[in-house]
């Protein structure tokens, strides 16, 4: 009996209390739900056959800029109104295709700084509307980021947000402490090393903070953390750090939890399975993950081109003859496809080093 039938969970996009349960799960079994960034239903897709594939749970978002994206580069987006499109039509469509895979997902915005706070009002605003007619939020949750910020705006402007989710079942995921590197338009390159290690007083703020509000929120406090691929030895990680986070707030807590934080985990695209495994085991039970997969998509698309070149540069006429048709080579259909298969590949990766493959 694995997640779906312990925690009596239906296929397709869960909300509030089964958001939690779902992340309690994970902390005491020790793995953690890969969160793939998304830009198109055709890397939606790719994401849902590996969690099909290997009976996993998963999480899907889009970013500010993947939201532009769905909604089609074209589109204005000097008040956000392409990002909260995008992000709209994505949750919809993955509300409509994610139960014909037979997997629990949550449906997620990532990183929303300060100045794409419009943005993540925008998307609230739809949650309400879906809520009022039909009981649960459109996404299951959302991430605020004003880790650049000072870090009492920080925690008080989480807090009014927390406070508007509370009554939607909304998760709400927030940073603290910077996560190096450049993501999405945010560049972090050259911050200070000691910017990305948040301390504990800082955890504990946070939780004293947001838990009289709601129980439904995470954090995702920096240990090193970068987000892009780097050389090794350029990026020092210290997951131990949220052992001792983890102590820290237990301590004061003092109510027999070991890990009462539910920690995620960014800037994993390059980290080794073990720096995820022993991060899994200090309480996270969400790891994001970009870059890795966006150059698995490219992988697809490029070494199909390269191997069929000669049936590519014109819409007639290859090596098999002069007037032969290309029509089958140049098809979406098919090159889309490619893409797909090895961005499912590297997710299926992704499942096995979070322990998170055969879970359902």
């Amino acid at each position: 009996m694995g997640l779906m039938d312990k925690l009596s969970l239906k296929p397709g996009v869960v909300y509030g209390e089964d958001v939690l349960k779902v992340f309690q799960y994970a902390k005491e079994h020790k793995f953690a739900l890969p969160a793939v960034n998304v830009t198109s239903s055709s890397t939606v897709v790719a994401v849902l056959e590996a969690a099909k594939e290997t009976r996993s749970p998963v999480i899907l978002q889009v970013s500010n800029g993947g939201a532009a994206f769905f909604a089609g580069k074209s589109v204005p987006n000097s008040n956000q109104e392409a990002s909260v499109a995008g992000a709209i039509a994505a949750a919809h469509f993955v509300r409509s295709i994610a139960p014909i895979y037979g997997v629990p997902v949550i449906m997620h915005s990532d990183h929303c700084a300060k100045k794409l706070l419009p943005w993540l009002d925008g998307m609230i605003d739809a949650d309400e509307a879906f809520f009022k007619e039909h009981g649960t939020p459109l996404f299951s949750s959302h991430m605020i980021d004003l880790s650049e910020e000072e870090l009492k705006w920080n925690i008080e402007t989480t807090s009014k947000y927390l406070k508007r989710s509370q009554p939607l079942n909304l998760w709400l995921e927030m940073e603290v402490g910077l996560t190096g590197g450049e993501e999405d338009g945010v560049n972090n390159e050259d911050v200070d090393n000691n910017s990305l290690y948040t301390q504990p007083e800082d955890i504990l703020a946070i939780y004293e903070a947001l838990s009289p509000i709601s129980k439904y929120f995470s954090i995702a406090a920096g240990f090193g953390n970068v987000h892009g691929v780097y050389k090794p030895g350029n990026v020092r990680l210290h997951p131990e750090l949220l052992g001792k986070h983890q102590a820290h707030v237990a301590k004061k807590l003092n109510d027999g939890q070991e890990k009462p934080v539910f920690f995620v985990f960014h800037g994993g695209s390059g980290s080794s399975k073990d720096e995820f495994l022993e991060a899994i085991s200090y309480g996270v039970v969400k790891v994001n993950l970009d870059t890795d997969l966006q150059w698995a998509y490219l992988v697809g698309h490029r070494d199909y081109i390269l191997n069929n070149i000669d049936y590519l540069r014109t819409q007639v006429g290859n090596p098999e003859g002069a007037g032969n048709p290309n029509k089958k080579k140049y098809d979406p259909r098919v090159w889309v496809r490619e893409g797909e298969k090895t961005m499912k590949a590297r997710t299926i990766e992704a499942f096995q080093d979070f322990n998170t493959a055969g879970q359902l």
